[in-house]
């Protein structure tokens, strides 16, 4: 029997399952993908924190799997919430692709007048980093964002590269700085979840790679400690155990910002605690304004 492996229909998710599918079937293990839809791609015009944050591409895909509808499903990791169902394992997680943001745009940097993300970390990161530009909201699949750019709703339009390289786009614009503008914990890595079924995390595990999964799982650890999940302005970026945190106030223009190599997952606890610690009350203000629950 093939292994069944559920993606989202989209393009770009659809991308992610086929490389997932290639390297299982470079070991000679059989594949078959299986399309699920989620609360997240169906309500593109709502912002994310308002129908529950980036869980919302996960969910569906976790029940299908608790329901043994199929056997895995493939996530951008940064999609996967910190708090996850009992009886499901992170079985493979990809080699890193880029990790940076990218502007896509034909002006120049200083010309852009109006920059779409819904992002609340990308957007603060523009506010500071690019004062001059108005911000505005923009939710959809990378050919619905790219449509409204082509069409002059937007000047520039900021997406992951890892999803153009993906989708094999290239596209006018700026790749930035993962230094300056700190990305979303865990962008740009692929994650491939299971049930504990060790027949099948026996295969999967195979594809794992190491440098990343300590780095993705240090960044996971930090993201965990200081609690602000995808509705604080938060970025948090670690190559070879070097780790960055910065989080920021909506507008951009408070920050808070740590940097220094971390040991283990218990150093990277500790690091996230500070964090949290000094940074409590950009995070509390963000939940208070955003109309969202901080527990």
């Amino acid at each position: 029997m093939p292994l069944r492996v559920g993606t989202r229909a989209s393009q770009l998710a659809k991308a992610q399952a086929v490389k997932v599918c290639t390297l299982l079937e470079e070991l000679g293990v059989e594949t078959e993908m299986v399309f699920i839809s989620t609360a997240g791609d169906e309500q593109t015009g709502v912002p994310l924190h308002e129908i529950g944050g980036q869980g919302v591409f996960v969910r569906a895909l976790d029940d299908a799997l608790e329901q043994n509808k199929i056997d895995l499903a493939v996530h951008s990791m940064k999609d996967i919430p910190a708090e996850r169902p009992s009886g499901l394992v992170t079985s493979a997680i990809l080699a890193r692709d880029s990790p940076c943001d990218y502007i896509v745009t034909d002006l120049k940097l200083d010309e852009i007048t109006t920059l779409g993300t819904s992002s609340t970390r990308r957007t603060a990161q523009c506010r500071r980093n690019l004062p001059w530009a108005d911000i505005r909201p923009l939710r959809g699949n990378v050919n619905t964002r790219l449509s409204k750019l082509q069409i002059g709703e937007y000047d520039a339009i900021m997406l992951a590269k890892a999803g153009l390289e993906r989708l094999s786009m290239t596209l006018d614009g700026f790749q930035l700085d993962p230094h300056v503008h700190v990305p979303s914990p865990n962008q740009g890595t692929i994650a491939v979840v299971s049930r504990t079924d060790p027949d099948i995390t026996g295969i999967v595990s195979q594809i794992d790679d190491y440098g990343t999964r300590m780095d993705t799982m240090l960044e996971r650890r930090v993201m965990e400690m200081i609690g602000g999940g995808c509705f604080t302005p938060l970025g948090i970026y670690c190559k070879d155990r070097m780790m960055i945190a910065e989080v920021l106030s909506l507008e951009g223009d408070r920050h808070f910002r740590l940097e220094r190599m971390v040991s283990d997952i218990d150093d990277a606890g500790r690091f996230g605690m500070e964090v949290r610690e000094k940074a409590g009350d950009l995070i509390s203000e963000a939940y208070e304004r955003l109309g969202i629950t901080h527990g």
